[in-house]
């Protein structure tokens, strides 16, 4: 029910807010902004997000299943099944899911959201197959989609690229940044879902896992800061995350062919399902970024900052960050939003401005909560979210405060 409430009070809220402007403000052109973003937005949904979600998902769930015909999918969830099994109890070691996770984690990680997405959609599906209910997620999708949420993001590739389209001096200098930011995120969501589902994140495998994790992104900080100038950390992003893609295409081909298996056929076989899935999310994906764009052209994220700035100001806080906060706001809530107003922040403040690199950092910190919900959930039928958004918004919070402390350290 929460997603119900959720999606009821984007609308009403957005509405008294525009009520309130047209009444004491006298703003005639209120409600004509608002219908306009609704139909704006609807059209987002089908022409710019459904329909190329339907080739890219076309494209990588006829990979997916070249893969696990050649048996890599399934050599993947056996060797990362030790630590996945404390973490998604309900989930068998062998099963398919885990390999699925563990490819949508992988191309999370390198900022490949193409490739991500249909990962993560086609890992949603194999865990709904474990569901003894179809219209609320188990505890293993919840953990799944709120660890997709936290968007742990070692190469933010994305972002570098946008930083040097607008002329920054050093498009890579919020790579380290974003990594630690991101990095806290996902910590806290692991953490906030554990303590939902009683999972003892004390076992030694477990902490074995994580404390490795750990170890591996501050060695890649450490060696990135020491060893490479910045050019060549942004060279390396680019090259190193698309060679990955390529190899596991590459791979999976390779595998397939020793297997004697017909890799055409299995492509198309495993392809048919893309259109399917991105018809299937349509009017999910409508409906959220429908009541978004209310509450974006009703005005109300600017309130909010206001209030922010006025808030930290009368607490003699130093309030520099305020005008970044649209970004992380933002943020849950459309990714495509957020990148606008990251874009414009660097166009308002400078792109190598204190505001233009957190608004960076932000969008960097964490992924899109509510998209991400009414994307996955909506693909499998699930209606019922359970705690899904709270501790997704959690984890949300906390990469937002990690994005702010990093930067003033970095950046200010």
């Amino acid at each position: 029910m929460s997603l119900n409430y959720i999606w009821s009070g984007f609308f009403l809220v957005g509405f008294l807010a525009a009520l309130a402007q047209f009444l004491f403000l006298g703003d005639t052109e209120i409600f004509k902004r608002i219908i306009d973003g609704t139909f704006d937005s609807a059209r987002t949904g089908v022409m710019d997000i459904a329909l190329p979600l339907a080739g890219v998902m076309t494209l990588w769930l006829g990979i997916m299943n070249i893969g696990e015909k050649a048996g890599a999918i399934d050599l993947l969830a056996k060797l990362i099944a030790p630590f996945f099994s404390r973490i998604f109890p309900g989930v068998p070691s062998n099963h398919p899911a885990t390999g699925h996770m563990v490819m949508n984690f992988s191309a999370n990680l390198l900022g490949l959201d193409n490739a991500a997405t249909p990962f993560g959609l086609k890992a949603m599906e194999s865990l709904q197959t474990l569901n003894p209910n179809k219209d609320e997620p188990t505890d293993a999708q919840i953990m799944f989609l709120v660890l997709h949420t936290s968007g742990l993001t070692l190469i933010p590739l994305a972002i570098m690229a946008q930083r040097s389209i607008l002329g920054a001096a050093d498009p890579s200098d919020i790579f380290i940044p974003c990594m630690v930011a991101t990095y806290v995120a996902t910590m806290t969501g692991i953490i906030a879902v554990s303590i939902r589902q009683r999972i003892n994140l004390f076992n030694r495998v477990v902490v074995g896992w994580l404390g490795g994790i750990t170890a591996f992104i501050v060695g890649l900080v450490w060696y990135f800061t020491n060893y490479l100038t910045k050019p060549e950390i942004e060279t390396f992003s680019k090259v190193f995350s698309n060679f990955v893609l390529m190899a596991v295409i590459g791979g999976f081909i390779i595998g397939a062919l020793r297997k004697k298996v017909n890799v055409y056929e299995a492509f198309i076989e495993g392809a048919k399902g893309g259109i399917q899935t991105s018809l299937t999310v349509i009017p999910y994906l409508v409906g959220m970024l429908v009541a978004i764009s209310v509450i974006r052209n009703a005005g109300l994220l600017g309130f909010v900052v206001q209030g922010f700035s006025w808030l930290f100001g009368h607490l003699g806080v130093n309030t520099d960050f305020v005008s970044a906060l649209p970004t992380a706001l933002m943020k849950p809530l459309s990714g495509s939003a957020a990148k606008a107003m990251m874009i414009d922040t660097m166009q308002t403040y400078g792109v190598d401005s204190f505001v233009g690199r957190l608004a960076c950092v932000f969008q960097g910190s964490a992924d899109t909560t509510f998209y991400i919900v009414a994307l996955y959930f909506g693909s499998v039928g699930i209606r019922k979210t359970r705690y899904a958004i709270s501790c997704g918004l959690i984890a949300d919070f906390a990469g937002v405060l990690a994005a702010i402390a990093i930067s003033y350290v970095f950046f200010h």
